[in-house]
């Protein structure tokens, strides 16, 4: 009989992004169903969000008074 091999993990092994203990396949990447929780929460309440500056729009500028003499 021949000795099985272990699985290839397909993704690295990383520490949990919420704690820093060893992530377990199931919860990937975190280490549990609490930290999984913990970073929805976050992801729910904004804390993750980009800030980003809005382009006025080019219909919602006032006319240029210059342009309207000519």
């Amino acid at each position: 009989m021949s000795a099985e091999k272990p699985p290839v993990r397909l993704r690295l092994r990383r520490p949990c992004p919420i704690c820093g203990k060893p992530s377990l396949q199931k919860y990937h990447p975190f280490c549990s169903a609490r930290c999984a929780d913990v970073d929805l929460s976050r992801w729910l309440g904004g804390r993750y969000a980009i800030p980003a500056e809005e382009e006025p729009d080019p219909g919602d500028e006032p006319p240029d008074p210059e342009q309207e003499e000519s």
